[in-house]
Parts: structure tokens; C-alpha cells; sequence
């Protein structure tokens, strides 16, 4: 077991510091906070500029030689020579922080040399703190994660509003509007499979998917192969989160999908 990591104790309070006061301007689901759009279809609100500022203050604090990639905050190469980047979704599933759901978390990363080191969610709305580090493990509230053991992709449990006709041999499970929270669910075994045939952003899925790779789940992008973090474009085709026993299947499925609509079949 590897020992705890320096920069963990200080990253669990600086998320949870920012989930608290996420939570304050969320009201208990009457959040007043002015919202529009970045683009058609993507909202955004004051709570994800205030917590990403907040965010970026406590932990460039923290470790000042790391770099920065967050969802609110403008792009730059500076990060790409720099062995440590912070990767920051403020709030990942703004849409349920908007309508008053429960379904968001505050997700915050330490990447090192392109793989997740520590990840933090903290969904205070639902009373939950996970916490990763790379070769220690994962936990909710403390308790330690470990992914199903489904061997049949067959009755698999996605968290989602419904399938595709081609999928109906899975089954729905409740499905948050937050992609690391479904992602932190296959970690739980409370689903088995989170998958998407989509360009993604690092932001929304680095902490989540250390979370569940330490849960023992296994975690590629729709093409089946190993996700990488703090790359030049920092986006990945699809996702693929799975319980071992059911990703290679899941990606024999996915990938011929996911190479037509990137013009590969």
C-alpha cells in the first residue's frame, strides 16, 4: 500500500470546502443563480464560476508548480509543460444543480505525467465524499469501493433515462445528471456499465475514473483503449465504464458505433 499522498489531505478540504458553499447557493434545490448558455445546450451558472475560482485559489495554494484545466476557465498551453495539472469540473451536471436535483458533484483531479494521481468527488446534495488515490484504493464516506462482478453484459444496470432498441437487454437504473457520479456508480456496484459514443472532456471524467479503476473497474474510451489526461486537446471519443467482466463485451458492441460515427467503419 502505498503511502498517503501529500497533496491529498489538502485536496479533500479544498473540495469539500467549495461542495459546502456549492451547496449554500444551491438552497436546497431553490438555487436563485443567474444561468445561460456557453453554447446551445450547454447552461452554466454563477455557482460554477464562483466554485471554480474558489477551486483555483486553494489549490494553487497547495501545489503552485502544478498547472490548470477546468471546464470555467480559459485554455492555455502553459500546462502542457508542466509535470502536475489540476483538472476541475466545478460543477459536473449543472443541469440537475439548476432544476433542484441532487445529481451533481464537484470533481477535482492531480494528474501527473498524462494519468490520474488523486481524485476527489464531493456531492454534498446527496451526502457523499469520494476520495481515490492511484494505488490505494477508493472510498464513499470512508467505506472502501469495489466494483460488481457481472460476467454477462446481458441485464447489465446503466444509469440512464432509456436505451437505444439495441440495448433493451440492459436495465435503467437511476441516472444522475452528473457523468462522474454514473461513473462513481459502476466503482459502488450500483451500475455496471456507463457508456457513450461522444466527444467528452478530460474535466468531466479524470477524478471519476480513478475512482472507479480503484474499485477494480475498467475504464477506456468507446474504442476500448486507455484514456490519458492533460493532452493538447483534452478530449477523448466516448466512454466506456464497465465491471471487468462485462467491458470487453460492452466494447464489441460500442466500438463498431463508435468508428461509424467517426467514419472509421
Amino acid at each position: 500500500m502505498p503511502a498517503v499522498d501529500p497533496h491529498l489531505r489538502g485536496l479533500v478540504a479544498a473540495v469539500s470546502d467549495a461542495a459546502d458553499r456549492a451547496l449554500t447557493l444551491w438552497a436546497g434545490g431553490r438555487t436563485q443563480v443567474r444561468q445561460w448558455e456557453k453554447l446551445p445546450g450547454q447552461p452554466v451558472c454563477e455557482a460554477d464560476l464562483e466554485i471554480d475560482a474558489m477551486l483555483r485559489a486553494s489549490l494553487s495554494a497547495l501545489d503552485p508548480s502544478a498547472g490548470w484545466l477546468s471546464e470555467e476557465t480559459a485554455d492555455t498551453v502553459h500546462r502542457l509543460d508542466l509535470p502536475r495539472v489540476w483538472v476541475v469540473d466545478p460543477i459536473d451536471g449543472t443541469r440537475d444543480y439548476l432544476r433542484g436535483r441532487p445529481g451533481w458533484a464537484v470533481s477535482a483531479a492531480l494528474v501527473e505525467h498524462g494519468q490520474v494521481r488523486l481524485g476527489i468527488l464531493a456531492a454534498p446534495a446527496r451526502n457523499e465524499l469520494w476520495i481515490a488515490q492511484a494505488g490505494a484504493g477508493a472510498t464513499r464516506n470512508g467505506r472502501t469501493l469495489r466494483a460488481g462482478g457481472r460476467t454477462e453484459l446481458a441485464g447489465a444496470r446503466v444509469p440512464a433515462d432509456q436505451l437505444p432498441r439495441a440495448d433493451r437487454d440492459l436495465v435503467t437504473v437511476e441516472k444522475p445528471n452528473s457523468i462522474a457520479l454514473r461513473m462513481a456508480m459502476v466503482a459502488a456496484d450500483e451500475a455496471d456499465l456507463v457508456a457513450t459514443v461522444r466527444w467528452g472532456n478530460e474535466w468531466d471524467v479524470a477524478a471519476a475514473a480513478l475512482i472507479a479503476l480503484e474499485a477494480g473497474a475498467v475504464v477506456t474510451d468507446a474504442l476500448g483503449d486507455p484514456l490519458s489526461f492533460n493532452r493538447p486537446d483534452p478530449t477523448a471519443f466516448g466512454l466506456l465504464c464497465a465491471a471487468p467482466g462485462i467491458h470487453h463485451a460492452a466494447t464489441e458492441r460500442l466500438a463498431p458505433r463508435a468508428r461509424e460515427i467517426l467514419g472509421q467503419g
